[in-house]
């Protein structure tokens, strides 16, 4: 893999990866203003998180028509957010970043009238990752060689973005699908650097430590072992299991872990990732088949904190679906939303087994 850095007209960092040396020369020849970063971070001291506070965002772009997509390779008298008129995998820094290295860092200690509400800079990155510059194709349909180049990207980005002074968490994922939210139909996820532990990986830790001083067990490793021959696979190889979870929160939702322990994605080896590929995309498959259109998804990776807890955790991939049946969806309504407790429309072996035995095209 070939990493190639260039900047926007506002300074934005720009990355371009590779197969094969390839020129990355172009220039962003847009009038661009410089990027607000204005994002903070407050604490509620009620649920013990961090929320990010990111009103300049209301003004990003929001499903342009297809002749007007900024992820696009630039074509002549059309530049977009990528200066070259082709390319095969690009990560840039989001125009409209919910968090950025360049914030202002002069912020008040506490919110306006709450002094428990402590208050930090919104600190970070935030970062687009194109998979293909074809507008029309989907992460499913991407092919091997592609989808591992992906693969290594996020690798390289974790160990990138870990390396950041105040950087705690890096989260690569994917929004695919209107329903779920996504404002830019062409193929793309992001990547977040979080300057502080997410609240799942906080739950995790706190559950794999209270797991351990109450049975003295490994809580990851027994897992694993336990959907790796139980009725929830999905599919498999060597070194992948992909499985419903026995406690399901979402209509239909996959979980990949390795075979092997490891704690992020740059762990793994060529041959992992390789047979990460074979068995995702055959995921990504079934999610697009199992209906009568594909299934809008996020996908999630779940990996260590940059320092606390890495030898504890278990690299793994979350796919899921709001979609509870052909032009449903399952809404976050009052126990949800409201109390956090879920309640899933769908049974997870019943799910498992609709998902296992679909013919793929």
């Amino acid at each position: 893999m070939i990493r190639t850095s260039r900047r926007l007209a506002d300074g934005r960092e720009i990355l371009y990866f590779d197969r094969e040396p390839t020129p990355r020369d172009a220039v962003d020849t847009r009038d661009l203003p410089q990027v607000a970063n204005r994002s903070q971070l407050r604490y509620d001291a009620l649920l013990g998180e961090w929320v990010a506070i990111a009103s300049h965002r209301q003004t990003r772009t929001f499903l342009p028509p297809a002749d007007e997509c900024p992820l696009d390779a630039s074509s002549p008298g059309r530049p977009t957010e990528i200066p070259e008129s082709s390319y095969e995998v690009v990560v840039f820094e989001n125009r409209f970043p919910s968090l950025a290295t360049g914030v202002d860092r002069d912020v008040p200690p506490t919110a306006p009238g709450a002094p428990l509400a402590e208050l930090r800079p919104g600190y970070g990155r935030a970062e687009v990752v194109c998979f293909t510059d074809e507008h029309e194709r989907v992460f499913a349909d991407l092919g091997h060689d592609r989808a591992r180049l992906v693969v290594d990207v996020w690798a390289d980005r974790t160990e990138t973005l870990g390396a950041l002074d105040g950087v705690e968490y890096v989260f690569p994922f994917e929004n695919h699908g209107e329903e779920i939210g996504v404002t830019l139909s062409h193929p793309h996820g992001q990547i977040y650097a979080y300057p502080y532990l997410p609240p799942r990986v906080e739950r995790i830790l706190a559950s794999v430590d209270r797991h351990r001083e109450s049975t003295g067990g490994d809580l990851f490793a027994e897992v694993e072992v336990a959907e790796r021959s139980g009725p929830r696979v999905v599919t498999a190889n060597e070194h992948w299991t992909a499985f419903v979870p026995a406690a399901t929160r979402w209509p239909y939702e996959v979980q990949l872990f390795p075979t092997r322990r490891v704690p992020d994605i740059p762990s793994l080896t060529d041959e992992e990732r390789d047979a990460f590929v074979d068995v995702y995309l055959d995921v990504l498959g079934r999610f697009a088949h199992r209906m009568d259109t594909p299934m809008p998804y996020i996908a999630s990776w779940n990996q260590a904190p940059v320092r606390a807890g890495r030898e504890d955790w278990w690299l793994h991939l979350q796919v899921f679906s709001f979609r509870r049946a052909p032009g449903k969806l399952k809404y976050l309504a009052g126990s949800e939303s409201g109390m956090g407790a879920f309640i899933t429309d769908t049974n997870p072996e019943d799910v498992a087994e609709q998902l296992r035995a679909l013919v793929l095209p």
